[in-house]
């Protein structure tokens, strides 16, 4: 997410970092450079003109320290003031005893709001509570259906009622949490236009009725601006508690995450982060800042880790490390495991300074390229990778669809990393570190590995019909 702008930031930063000392006249043109990619970024104009202003007064005021560069003053005091921009972190759901909790969602046609309402009650299960979806989106065909399928998915009961009054389907949808034990009630609404005034009157009826304790507005973050200045006009009617932005990971710009809290005054609650029921994250402002500065995410990395990697399973591949047994069914489980955490590309970008290694963003086809040439050989060969002879790499390459020298590459680069991580085990290295530098090293490596003979073949075939033409 937010390539273009870390790319343009980056840029900045080098620019200053060739600078002997910060003085007024380079600052002036670094915050030239810094509004145009904020703009650029369809970030608000109020906004890139107060924050550029604010950098500016902290950056005139910043005692260089020697030991410090510029252009590493300059990414403190932008990271402090996008931090500033987007916060104060504040993911709490207030909820009410006795319950139940409405939490009601509003928002644009096609913004996510259905599939964002599922999200949000996988995450309140997680979090120990007993959540039920209300249907309440009368007026887009099948919404109710979809949302149905999303419940059956997850086992969260789904109300409903075969009606268009949306005030007494929500008022009802109440009265059977009640009865039934339901501590939070998920209400997703009907889509609307914010100028469509019957539609605004029905939702602003809705939230008289029932009385949420928290209204949230779900907006398609690659809207930009108009995601802002819809969220504007919806708290003038509806007064919000928060705002969830979806589809941040296909938004290459960050316009909305950058302006919506300063223009709205409401903070982002959540963050939709791609399309399954489990990519919805809580928003932090301070994380958000040092992943647009191309600083990764290191808190996040880990937390994802803690959530994903099985302890006992981990010390057990580290045995089987020190040993140098570590085997390709083993490989298998942390590739799996890394692609349940996000995939590789994602995790790469939360480590500080390889969200710009683009060459590595790996996609999920060499993920199972490499997944089929494990399932195409047998047991033994899993375990003990130097029993594949070129007549078992011949084989395996057949069963998986690949060439031979693809196999011959992912054995021989999976020997030396067994090799090396039986080497740095042993030199005391352990826990997550070494589960890490084995597996995203290792599945890199192995990748890159595979790439490389790929690219060779292409070579190879282009000169072979370049002198093909040269005979004729």
């Amino acid at each position: 997410m937010f390539e273009s702008l870390t790319d343009k930031f980056n840029s900045v930063f080098r620019n200053l970092s060739g600078r002997g000392r910060i003085t007024e006249a380079n600052i002036s043109d670094a915050m030239g450079e810094v509004r145009k990619a904020l703009l650029e970024a369809d970030v608000n104009y109020h906004v890139v003109k107060q924050f550029c202003k604010d950098v500016s007064k902290a950056a005139l005021g910043a005692e260089v320290i020697k030991s410090l560069h510029p252009g590493q003053v300059m990414i403190k005091i932008v990271n402090d003031e996008l931090t500033k921009l987007m916060g104060p972190v504040d993911s709490r759901i207030y909820y009410v005893s006795p319950g139940p909790t409405i939490i009601m969602l509003a928002g644009l046609q096609g913004c996510g709001k259905t599939t964002t309402a599922a999200k949000l009650a996988k995450y309140l299960i997680a979090k120990g509570k007993k959540p039920l979806l209300v249907a309440d989106d009368l007026q887009r065909p099948a919404a109710i259906d979809q949302l149905k399928v999303l419940g059956e998915q997850l086992g969260i009961e789904v109300y409903s009622e075969e009606t268009k009054d949306a005030v007494k389907v929500a008022k009802n949808s109440v009265k059977h949490a009640k009865n039934n034990g339901f501590d939070v009630i998920v209400l997703d609404t009907a889509g609307r236009l914010h100028i469509d005034k019957d539609m605004m009157d029905e939702i602003s009826n809705v939230a008289k009725t029932v009385n949420p304790q928290q209204i949230y507005l779900v907006c398609d973050s690659m809207t930009g601006q108009d995601a802002v200045n819809s969220a504007k006009e919806f708290n003038e009617i509806l007064e919000l508690d928060g705002v969830i932005l979806t589809k941040l990971d296909g938004d290459a710009r960050g316009g909305a995450a950058l302006s919506v809290k300063a223009v709205t005054g409401k903070p982002i609650k959540f963050i939709g982060v791609g399309e399954k029921l489990d990519k919805l994250e809580e928003f932090h402002p301070d994380r958000m800042a040092s992943r647009i500065l191309g600083m990764g995410d290191v808190v996040s990395l880990v937390e994802k880790a803690q959530e994903h990697f099985d302890a006992e399973e981990a010390e057990k591949i580290q045995h089987k490390m020190a040993k140098g047994k570590f085997g390709f069914d083993d490989f298998l489980k942390q590739m799996q495991t890394i692609k349940k955490m996000g995939g590789m590309a994602s995790l790469l970008k939360m480590m500080p300074g390889m969200g710009s290694l683009k060459d590595m963003d790996f996609d999920s086809a060499e993920m199972k390229r490499m997944e089929a040439m494990v399932y195409s050989m047998t047991l033994p060969e899993r375990k003990n990778p130097d029993l594949i002879d070129l007549a078992r790499r011949r084989r395996i390459a057949t069963g998986s669809g690949v060439q031979v020298q693809q196999v011959a590459g992912l054995v021989k680069t999976f020997k030396r990393s067994r090799d090396m991580m039986k080497a740095v085990s042993g030199g005391g290295f352990g826990g997550l570190k070494n589960l890490f530098s084995g597996g995203m090293g290792q599945i890199g490596q192995m990748m890159n590995s595979g790439r490389k003979i790929k690219q060779r073949s292409k070579r190879k075939k282009i000169i072979k019909r370049k002198g093909k033409i040269k005979r004729r």
